[in-house]
């Protein structure tokens, strides 16, 4: 059994920024060596996430404004109260989305489908330098 981990710095504008990390994750995964397993993702902090999705202009609009419908940023949150920082909203979208992903590998390649990219979502109020763990567990040939 192999493990192998990674960290990455990616500098985000937040305001639910949406990057795609696909080519981060494949090129991590090729130089582990490893053939049979899974890759897991996770960024630490309380206001960014990680999915997977299309990384096309149409649909990443739509999940912004599903994501505005579902923790807008114009009502008022208890943490905004106590802290007043702004970015309640944030802290509950990251919630609603969550902070990692697993992806079985097979064959040395993740399995994801043909328009299927994997994304990491910063939903803070200001940028930020985000980091992000990228663990392959299994087996090399």
């Amino acid at each position: 059994m192999t493990v192998v981990t990674k960290t990455a710095e990616l500098r985000t504008t937040g305001a639910t920024d949406i990057l795609d990390i696909t080519g981060l994750a494949t090129q991590h995964l090729a130089e582990s060596g490893v053939r049979q397993g899974a890759m897991i993702l996770f960024v630490p902090g309380s206001t960014g996430a990680l999915t997977t999705i299309e990384y096309e202009s149409g649909v990443l609009e739509d999940l912004a404004e599903a994501i505005e419908r579902l923790a807008p940023r114009d009502i008022e949150y208890a943490h905004n109260q106590r802290w007043g920082d702004g970015n309640g909203y944030a802290h509950v979208r990251a919630a609603l989305v969550g902070p990692s992903l697993q992806i079985p590998v097979v064959d040395g390649r993740l399995c994801l489908g043909t328009w299927q990219q994997v994304v990491l979502l910063d939903f803070d109020n200001h940028p930020r330098m985000r980091r992000l763990i990228i663990q392959v567990i299994g087996e090399k040939e």
